[in-house]
């Protein structure tokens, strides 16, 4: 069998970063009392408890064979992989009783921690003399996965909280944005020219998921996209006009999916009175993750796909596609592509509401040093932006042999590209080839969107 040096990779910056994730993960679950644990905020989602024990689950099945490390607790490995046998769809009707209570669970994480450190350490300290024999390992890449999954699992678990009553959470005081009007809607033209997808394999110092390979250029003819995201107040004309009673306004199985769900406005919306939601004299809300406040018009709107494809309709646009999207984002009216909207320079504070900043969305006019280099501003952080394009393979793909499922079981043409990044998204995530994707009818996720005409 064939053996590796380890990678320069491996040491330290790769394992402090690993203990910088977990903490975050570990605030999260900070802000659940004992009794909290065993709630489901989202019906499609698991109980909070299998959070709790799932990363650490998912670090040692990546982890543990690579390593050498022999099986310790091969019962919780798998529970907390999968959950209570939620195999072929839905999730099951358990009950908390059917679970390990919290102690059993944090005992099991601390050991999973204690040996996959001690494992890590020790090769890190072997000065590149140790050897593997898995060429994932030694390059960086499964600790990389190991992050990077546990970031965007805090991503998920902060949406579960908020969907989770105030009671249920230990308070925290949120520095909400002071409320301003919403900044006049338009629209940017941006010229033809190309949008690359995605990134070359082989460099060792930046990372992707298998749905970031390879590179895919395309020639994007000209078209105009919103200068900011759909805001509460563009969104408000929508609910206001009855778009959530306009059959037409929809397709066919959006449509089906809002009638049977009720849906009349959007999740994070709470109506105050006893009006309709068309009444121009209702009272609006926004329910934040520790307490509501006046609807913020200035802050980006989050709905589902089918909601946001609904709005343009009405508004006589469209959603952008992944490389309409790629060309506002990175293109340069110089026909060059940068890494990130306002350049080549790291995500900072001042570009974006991203990296945990804060937990709810800020005005979208907040960051103008983060716009492109053809004035489109709010492009990363704040919330993901939906796209028109079906989630698939760039040409090239191979899934990760250590991670099969992780893009290719999506890959069902029930699925929505989305860029950009949320507030709770980790600047690791804010890279140029990064993907998300979700279904249509999902409508927990911090997701806007702006609209373009061709």
């Amino acid at each position: 069998m064939a053996t590796f040096q380890m990678a320069l990779q491996l040491r330290p910056t790769l394992i402090s970063r690993l203990e910088e994730a977990r903490k975050r993960t570990d605030a999260l679950f900070e802000l659940l009392p004992p009794n909290s644990f065993y709630d489901r905020p989202i019906a499609e989602r698991h109980r909070l408890i299998f959070y709790l024990g799932h990363l650490e689950a998912f670090d040692w099945n990546l982890l543990s064979d690579p390593l050498n490390l022999s099986p310790h607790d091969s019962d919780f490995d798998k529970l907390f992989a999968f959950g209570i046998d939620p195999v072929g769809g839905g999730l099951p009707a358990d009950m908390p009783g059917d679970w390990p209570n919290i102690a059993q669970v944090e005992r099991y994480n601390l050991r999973v921690r204690d040996r996959l450190d001690n494992a890590l350490q020790g090769f890190a300290q072997s000065s590149g003399t140790a050897k593997f024999s898995s060429p994932s390992l030694a390059d960086g890449t499964l600790l990389h996965v190991a992050i990077e999954h546990r970031l965007m699992h805090a991503e998920t678990i902060a949406y579960l909280l908020h969907n989770m009553p105030i009671e249920r959470k230990n308070p925290r005081i949120e520095q909400f944005a002071h409320p301003r009007p919403a900044p006049a809607l338009r629209q940017v033209t941006i010229p033809d020219g190309a949008a690359t997808l995605g990134q070359l394999p082989g460099n060792p110092r930046r990372f992707g998921w298998d749905n970031e390979f390879e590179t895919q250029q395309t020639h994007v003819p000209s078209f105009s996209i919103g200068a900011f995201p759909a805001t509460n107040g563009d969104y408000l004309k929508f609910v206001r006009a009855g778009g959530y009673h306009n059959a037409k306004l929809w397709k066919p199985e959006d449509w089906e999916w809002r009638r049977k769900e009720r849906i009349e406005h959007p999740h994070f919306w709470v109506l105050r009175s006893s009006s309709q939601a068309t009444d121009p004299d209702a009272q609006w809300e926004y329910r934040g993750m520790f307490g509501t406040i006046p609807l913020p018009l200035a802050s980006p709107v989050y709905v589902s796909h089918a909601e946001a494809s609904a709005f343009a309709k009405w508004s006589g646009k469209k959603l952008p596609s992944e490389v309409q999207w790629h060309r506002a984002a990175y293109g340069t009216p110089e026909g060059t592509e940068r890494e990130y909207p306002w350049g080549d320079a790291a995500p900072a504070p001042k570009h974006g509401n991203f990296h945990h900043a804060l937990w709810d969305p800020a005005p979208v006019d907040s960051h103008p040093a983060g716009a492109s280099a053809f004035g489109v501003f709010d492009l990363l952080g704040n919330g993901w932006e939906w796209t028109s394009t079906v989630f698939g393979p760039l040409p090239g793909f191979e899934q990760f042999p250590f991670y099969p499922g992780y893009s290719a079981n999506f890959f069902d043409g029930k699925h929505f590209v989305m860029k950009g990044g949320s507030s709770r998204t980790d600047a690791c995530m804010l890279r140029r080839s990064f993907r998300n994707w979700f279904q249509p009818h999902y409508p927990y996720v911090y997701a806007t969107f702006r609209c373009v005409e061709e």
